[in-house]
């Protein structure tokens, strides 16, 4: 008979062994934690808070320490749906939130709040009503940035002792209720048509301002042509009547051809239209009694002569 008690001792031992190298294995994985970056890790200990684990190789005490779930350190964009707001005058807007906040203390957000996300909602929808519910329609839609600014900061004050920091606070959009948004539009037509109005009348004065003030100029440049043109002709009737007058008194003229001269001029007088009142300068009469002495029969001479 085969004695098998050797071979039992042997088993019992490898199967210790292999328990025991088992157990080692789960020891040092448990006692190894890796921490990605932009993440935090809260440690407890038997229950406790001990420490927060940063990004990389951390060691910790197996069977002792317990890792709470990862909380993201990075900055976090969250939506939260259409709010129903009153404002002011009574009238009830949806509007869309849209909050910027980063988890900067982990502890803080662990054991200072249960649920960071869900407060961060409930207290934006809790201050956006207050803020809006001070203001009138328009006022609401025209100060958004004024309506961001004091989210932001009641927001981030709030949130200040949960570890959170909230760095914006963007309105996505406010929708007005029907009726309200049909007579909006028709407001905004009727004050484009307005503007257009207002334009098409501006440039229908400009453009008869300018059309006038061509019309002065015109009239202003072709006075001012018609005067230069009656100066030169003056001045030059002026320098004719000089070169005449210099070239008859350099000619010494006698009486006889000055009368005829006159003679000469007589029917370019007459020519005119205007012409009613011919005066006769008594210079002439004595012109033609020596012409008419000249071209005459002379008297008879004395015979005594």
């Amino acid at each position: 008979m085969i004695d098998i008690g050797p071979f039992v001792g042997q088993i019992f031992v490898l199967i210790l062994l292999l328990v025991l190298a088992i157990f080692v294995v789960v020891v040092v994985f448990r006692s190894i934690r890796i921490i990605p970056q932009a993440n935090s890790g809260i440690v407890e200990r038997l229950g406790r808070y001990h420490k927060t684990l940063s990004p990389g190789l951390n060691v910790l005490v197996p069977f002792i320490d317990r890792v709470l779930p990862l909380l993201d350190m990075r900055e976090q964009v969250v939506s939260f749906p259409p709010q129903p707001v009153i404002t002011e005058d009574n009238l009830v807007v949806s509007i869309d939130t849209v909050v910027y906040f980063q988890v900067t203390d982990a502890r803080a957000a662990t054991y200072e709040i249960s649920n960071y996300l869900g407060a961060v909602e409930q207290l934006t929808t809790t201050t956006l009503r207050n803020v809006v519910g001070g203001l009138n329609l328009e006022e609401a839609l025209t100060s958004r940035d004024e309506i961001n600014s004091k989210l932001r900061v009641v927001l981030d004050e709030a949130t200040g002792k949960w570890g959170i920091r909230v760095s914006r606070v963007e309105l996505k959009a406010i929708d007005p209720p029907a009726s309200i948004q049909d007579s909006m539009e028709k407001q905004m037509r009727a004050e484009r048509d307005r503007r257009a109005a207002i334009l098409t009348a501006e440039g229908t004065k400009q453009s008869a301002i300018l059309q006038a003030e061509g019309a002065r100029q015109a009239e202003i440049l072709r006075a001012e042509g018609e005067k230069q043109g009656q100066i030169l002709r003056a001045e030059g009737e002026a320098e004719a009547i000089q070169t005449v007058f210099n070239a008859i008194h350099a000619g010494d003229p006698d009486e006889k051809l000055l009368a005829y001269q006159y003679l000469q001029t007589l029917p370019k007088i007459s020519e005119s239209p205007s012409s009613k009142l011919w005066i006769i300068p008594s210079e002439l009469t004595e012109a033609l009694k020596t012409v008419s002495n000249a071209f005459g029969p002379k008297p008879p001479q004395n015979p005594t002569e």
